[in-house]
Formats: C-alpha cells, structure tokens, sequence
C-alpha cells in the first residue's frame, strides 16, 4: 500500500485549507498554484498564490519544498534526524517610497511572525514601466522544517498570512 510522503501530507493539508478560504468562506482568491517535481536534483515544490478578496493590491505565495535527502531519509527509513519540509513565504507589493516603506515592512513582518525566520526584500522594476515605483518581493523562511506534527498549526499559520495581508495593504 501507498504511504504519502511528509511533503504529500502537508501539501494536501495546505491545499485543503487555502481552498476553503477561497471557495468556502470567500476572503482570498487564488491567482496561482504550482507542483513541480525537479528530476534533476529529484526534489519536489508545491506552491500556491492568493490575494484577498478585498484588496487585491497584495499577493502572498506559499511555497513548500522537500529535497531528495528529506524525501529518501523519509521512505528508507534512514535514521536521519529532522526529516521534514522547508516552508517559504512571499509576498509581492508595489512600493513608491521605498526607504520608508520597506522599514516599515520590515518591523511589520517582524512583529506577526517568528524569530525563527529570516526575511529578505528584494525590490525590482521594469525598465520603461508607466506606472512609477518598484516591486517589493517579500521572502519569510522559516530556519525550522515542519511535518506532519504541524499540520494542526497551518489554520493559525493561514490566519497570520491574512493579518499579514491585511498590515501590508495598509502601508
């Protein structure tokens, strides 16, 4: 019989749960989604995108990854300590006032989500482009891996995506 992986696992989960905010209860729209297998290095990512219903001038991605060590200690029982998935957040927001804004960014990000994790903001712009300011690409790694152990935080976890949605639009 088929034993779903740790990846599958909380892949499922994830996708139960953004769908039900997007079809059930109607606060995000789901702009994209990706399943990726990656032969050469046999790793897998699943990522989904969405946006609140309303604004929709924020877009957040969740992106989940397992590689090859995690995915073969996992399904030959190797004695592999902190078998797991890497969990990454995005998101995507225009900026005008760089400086100021991605500060505020910052101490935003930080006061919704753990010290465990790392954050990046990459800013970028296409040359020629009518609409003025640049895109703020907004990473949130978490250093931990998360398994199925996890499974009952990824609600919480979906709430503070939303809250964090929420603070982005308003800046």
């Amino acid at each position: 019989m088929f034993d779903p992986t740790i990846f599958e696992n909380l892949k499922v989960a994830f996708e139960n749960q953004v769908y039900d905010l997007d079809n059930i209860e109607r606060k995000i729209h789901i702009t994209n989604r990706e399943d990726q297998i990656d032969l050469s290095i046999l790793a897998r990512e699943f990522s989904v995108q969405f946006s609140l219903v309303d604004p929709q001038d924020v877009t957040a991605e969740i992106v989940l990854k397992a590689t090859l060590d995690e995915l073969a200690g996992e399904i030959l029982e190797l004695p592999v300590k902190n078998i797991g998935c890497t969990l990454l957040l995005r998101f995507y927001k225009r900026v005008q006032n760089f400086p100021i804004q991605c500060n505020i960014i910052e101490q935003t990000i930080k006061e919704i989500w753990e010290d465990d994790s790392k954050l990046t903001q990459t800013l970028s712009f296409l040359y020629n482009q009518e609409e003025p300011g640049y895109l703020d690409t907004i990473e949130v790694e978490f250093t931990r891996k998360i398994n199925e152990e996890h499974m009952g935080e990824i609600e919480e976890f979906l709430e503070h995506v939303l809250e964090t949605l929420e603070e982005l639009h308003s800046i």
